[in-house]
């Protein structure tokens, strides 16, 4: 059995502007679109298609922080070097207190900066944002080598000793949310003269949505392609304004990225189509959204995990008793806060008996 092609769109290119484009407004106002270079970059800011640049260091949580640039001063003062940003994004929870306790920051050894550095193989324009575009960036130690702990460190290293065994990963993600009519506060409740879900009924695998639902979707879906990371399918869920979004499979390090990126979109657009949109594992008793990671592993172009007759290989056995061995150690990641307990309750189809359920399939293991 042999692995399903990545399913990636040719994204579209900036061209510099020409003296004809100068000559025409209308054309010399066209967006770029998708994942750009940094030359393209620079042709976008300086025919002011791009005024702000979005510099993000993903934290501990699956968040985006950093800080907003004019798009002029990150290229002039950023692109070729670093920026700075303090230590604690990187040890500290989801209120984003300061946090004693870890050698990398601490109120003794005092909250310092850290060098970030953009990774502009994921520049890409953010569609929902006006005139703005995004980078992530990694976070550089003092021995000038990204630091390990950074989210994104752990997982190169992780695909880095893959490689050396010959074998690639390859991730489809499916994630739920929760779309609520209202504008969400820490005073805001959920229910009766405050936030309602979006639809009233399980719609799971409905096409009969409300107008607000489908103009949401559909704008997200064109922010998303305009970005570059066109959704593969949009489906209502079971519970009440439940949604589940599934994206192409691909590199693990880029489909984690482009989740990163996607739940931002999300968020923002809900807002502005006076929505809140939750990716909480249990917003509400009896409601549960969750993240389904499809992986599969691949040595020269070939699937491992299963046999060509769609059993578990010898590889994927090892998998899943990895797995099987890990998950309970790993629950912090995996359910980080005490509302992901929440989903742990008897006929959730989210694994109540062990951590893990498996199923082999024609692209890997889930």
């Amino acid at each position: 059995m042999t692995a399903a092609p990545p399913s990636f769109t040719r994204l579209p290119r900036l061209s510099t502007p020409s003296a004809s484009a100068a000559q025409n407004p209308s054309a010399a106002r066209q967006l770029p679109t998708g994942r750009l270079g940094l030359d393209e970059l620079r042709s976008a800011v300086k025919a002011g298609l791009v005024d702000t640049v979005v510099l993000a260091l993903p934290n501990l949580q699956g968040q985006l922080k950093g800080k907003r640039y004019g798009a002029r001063h990150f290229i002039d003062r950023v692109a070729n070097g670093s920026a700075e940003m303090c230590k604690y994004l990187l040890a500290t929870d989801i209120n984003m207190p300061p946090v004693d306790g870890f050698d990398l920051t601490s109120w003794e050894s005092g909250y310092e900066d850290v060098a970030v550095v953009p990774a502009f193989a994921t520049l890409r324009m953010m569609p929902w944002l006006p005139r703005t575009a995004l980078v992530l960036g990694d976070a550089i130690g003092p021995n000038e080598q990204p630091l390990n702990l950074a989210p994104r460190q752990i997982l190169r290293d992780q695909l880095t000793q893959l490689a050396a065994h010959g074998l690639h990963a390859q991730v489809g993600l499916e994630t739920e949310f929760v779309l609520y009519r209202g504008t969400y506060t820490k005073t805001t409740r959920v229910g009766s003269g405050g936030l309602v879900p979006a639809s009233e009924d399980n719609l799971d695998y409905a096409l009969d949505h409300s107008p607000a639902m489908d103009r949401y979707f559909r704008r997200l879906q064109s922010a998303l392609s305009r970005a570059g990371m066109p959704v593969e399918a949009i489906k209502t869920e079971g519970a009440p304004g439940q949604v589940e979004i599934t994206f192409p499979y691909g590199g693990a390090l880029a489909a984690c990225d482009r989740h990163l990126v996607f739940k931002h979109a999300v968020r923002t657009l809900a807002g502005r189509a006076g929505m809140t949109a939750t990716f909480m594992a249990s917003p509400q008793t009896g409601v549960a959204s969750g993240l389904h990671v499809h992986v599969s592993l691949t040595r020269s172009g070939n699937t491992v995990l299963p046999t060509p007759d769609g059993e578990l290989s010898l590889i994927g056995e090892r998998a899943v008793a990895g797995l099987l061995s890990a998950l309970p150690g790993l629950a912090p990641l995996y359910a980080p806060n005490v509302n992901s307990y929440k989903r742990y309750v008897p006929k959730c189809p989210c694994g109540t008996a062990c951590a893990a359920g498996a199923r082999v399939g024609g692209r890997g293991v889930e």
